[in-house]
């Protein structure tokens, strides 16, 4: 298994991936906003390989925060392959966005998970990696 940096070549599978994550999109649609993405500073995207085949990412941010002090990281996506998964994909990727995140000054990392029963897998891994429950998010569509 390699993982590295995401590419424009990677649109096609960023896609299928953003699909199994809940989000459908186009690969136009993937495309413009992957090409927002690599020109915003402090955003990053790594993909797994497996077998030659790109099977799962994590795109995260970094930034500074208001109550303390340092660099903080935020994983914003993170998705393995249905047909992948248990397979340690899922921790390696984790596991390399924190120490990417980490190279970049970062002393915290923090991500986002959906309160929903499907999400009860993903929440015990989370915590099997060191994350615990910390807060409750709320969103809200300005348009």
């Amino acid at each position: 298994m390699v993982i590295r940096r995401a590419s424009s070549k990677d649109i096609n599978d960023l896609t299928s991936l953003m699909e199994q994550l809940g989000y459908p999109t186009s690969v136009e649609q993937m495309r413009v906003r992957f090409k927002h993405i690599e020109e915003t500073p402090n955003h990053y995207t790594l993909v797994a390989e497996y077998d030659g085949k790109v099977v799962g990412m994590i795109g995260f941010h970094t930034g500074v925060l208001y109550n303390s002090d340092g660099i903080y990281a935020r994983v914003i996506a993170f998705v393995v392959d249905s047909n992948y998964r248990n397979k340690g994909i899922g921790r390696r990727l984790l596991s390399e966005a924190e120490k990417y995140a980490k190279n970049l000054g970062a002393d915290g990392i923090g991500l986002n998970s959906g309160k929903r029963a499907e999400r009860e897998y993903a929440h015990q891994f989370y915590k099997k990696m060191g994350y615990c429950v910390k807060s409750t998010g709320f969103v809200k569509r300005l348009f």
